[in-house]
């Protein structure tokens, strides 16, 4: 005779269903068991949000605890409210057949409401929140917490127009109202519908036991739906949705991640043959990564945090991989650039001496004019992407210096002739034009584009701030007085800054990935002293 298995479980309705039916089966193959009900944390607060509350296995977390104190032998868990990483010592014993893997929309008198503009839904899942605000963005969401019929008894208490349950939770309790319907569009959370019981990793009787009713094609559809949860960082704080379902022995997947407010979202599929089926998560999780995935977590993990830094910059998504963790930056264009017309007669006559100092000026001579139409023999630049571009689309850069003052200093003593053209903006900088002048070379200078200042006003807390350019400098004082450590791309933004802010740090080399090197090196610093 075997052991007196017990079996721990959360005291509600539903979780009493889901526990007396791996009891069921377990006495079905001739064990003998017992009920062990608990209250979790997620149970006890129920002003909050699950995705406000902050702790991991919000549900879980008590049963781990009885079941590592040696109080249970077993638990059993909605599988979807489970962490993807389960606690050392406690393992996946068993997954029962799968049920209903919908979400539910239980309205109040009628469906109207679905195709007008004003509409208030209830649910506490975030996942659930922002699928359907990216279906009805008009519409409200109001959070909805509690069990299953207290849910219900909430949504005829208030003035919502519905709102959204698991079908298998109602189902398997015998109440789905009659005014109801499955939301077919909508992806599940991972492993939905589908029941798990844990074990201790080192008791091997219990785990053998439990293998008897685990539920091959359920493990394998709800591994793959967990696996790409966790790939993608997720958790019950991430609106992520994933099915996997096998059908005529393939498998076929889909999986969504969208932003909180459901305005962004970004779907996988995949399908495979059952035994090729094991790359799917990773494929999944790679494809949502590649198409802006990683900043929309990055973006959900930092939701709430306080900003640390801001950019005067807008950065890409590859910049943005570059900072620490812990870091959460803003940015945005604290300058705009509009390319002037130049005319055809100033760019397609031979000039021997050009000066460009930025991308800006060499966009707006091909814009005027194609490459192959331009006289230029001598050209003379600033920065080694300003270079690396002329010579992929005009031509040979004679020389280049990090700053417009070492170049000019340069022309002066090496540059043919008496004569150069500087394409600039119509905000520049007067160390060339002034050095130049004094040493008797004539300069003709072409307003290539106009910069305009457009930076953020930011809030105060904010103390530290990327710039690039004299001129972004001089966009962000227009907007704010804040004292703040400026982090800048070279010594002539430096320079312009130190006017403004006794903290200046230079990057080491003139790029935007020097400039958060320098940033992360300064936060790393700080936050060991």
């Amino acid at each position: 005779m075997s052991k007196l298995i017990r079996i721990g479980t959360r005291d509600s309705e539903l979780a009493l269903w889901q526990a007396k039916t791996v009891q069921q089966q377990l006495e079905q193959l001739g064990h003998k068991t017992v009920l062990v009900p608990v209250k979790s944390t997620g149970d006890l607060v129920l002003d909050k949000p699950l995705y406000e509350l902050g702790i991991t296995g919000v549900f879980t977390k008590t049963l781990d605890i009885a079941m590592l104190n040696g109080d249970i032998d077993i638990a059993v868990h909605s599988l979807k409210d489970v962490p993807t990483i389960l606690p050392n010592g406690i393992v996946q014993a068993a997954v029962l057949k799968r049920g209903n893997t919908k979400d539910l929309l239980v309205f109040k008198n009628n469906e109207e409401f679905l195709s007008q503009r004003e509409g208030v839904i209830a649910t506490g899942s975030l996942r659930r929140r922002a699928q359907w605000l990216n279906r009805y963005p008009t519409h409200n969401v109001v959070d909805l917490r509690g069990n299953v019929n207290l849910r219900l008894q909430k949504l005829e208490n208030n003035d919502w127009n519905g709102a959204i349950f698991a079908a298998a939770g109602l189902g398997r309790l015998g109440i789905r109202p009659e005014t109801s319907i499955n939301l077919d569009w909508m992806i599940p959370a991972p492993a939905q519908g589908a029941i798990m019981v844990v074990a201790l990793d080192d008791d091997q009787e219990t785990k053998a036991i439990c293998q008897q009713i685990n539920h091959e094609d359920t493990e394998i559809c709800t591994t793959i739906e967990r696996q790409f949860l966790r790939l993608l960082e997720g958790g019950c704080s991430a609106p992520i949705g994933a099915l996997a379902i096998i059908k005529n022995e393939e498998v076929h997947f889909k999986g969504v991640l969208l932003s909180p407010d459901g305005s962004k979202k970004i779907e996988v599929s995949r399908s495979e043959k059952l035994g090729n089926h094991h790359d799917i998560a990773q494929y999944a999780s790679d494809y949502i990564i590649e198409r802006g995935g990683k900043r929309l977590m990055d973006d959900i993990k930092h939701s709430g945090k306080p900003t640390n830094i801001y950019s005067t910059k807008s950065l890409t998504e590859d910049q943005r991989f570059l900072f620490n963790e812990n870091l959460v930056v803003e940015s945005n264009d604290a300058i705009k650039i509009s390319l002037n017309r130049i005319p055809p007669t100033v760019l397609k006559s031979p000039i021997e001496n050009v000066i460009i100092t930025s991308k800006n000026a060499v966009e707006a001579i091909l814009t005027n004019c194609p490459a192959e139409e331009l006289k230029f023999k001598n050209i003379y630049c600033v920065g080694r992407r300003t270079k690396r571009l002329i010579e992929q689309r005009i031509g040979k850069v004679t020389h280049s210096e990090k700053n417009a003052k070492a170049l000019a200093e340069y022309m002066v003593e090496f540059m043919d002739g008496t004569e150069a053209t500087f394409f600039c903006s119509d905000i520049r900088l007067e160390d060339l034009p002034n050095i130049l002048s004094e040493h008797q070379i004539k300069l003709n200078e072409v307003e290539a584009y106009q910069t305009k200042y457009d930076a953020l006003k930011i809030d105060k807390a904010i103390e530290s701030v990327m710039f690039y350019s004299p001129s972004t400098v001089e966009s962000f004082v227009q907007q704010n007085n804040t004292e703040v450590v400026a982090f800048c791309i070279g010594e002539t933004t430096a320079k312009e800054a130190q006017k403004h802010f006794k903290d200046v740090r230079v990057a080491k080399v003139p790029t935007v990935e020097s400039v958060i090197e320098l940033v992360n090196e300064y936060f790393l610093r700080k936050q060991k002293s």
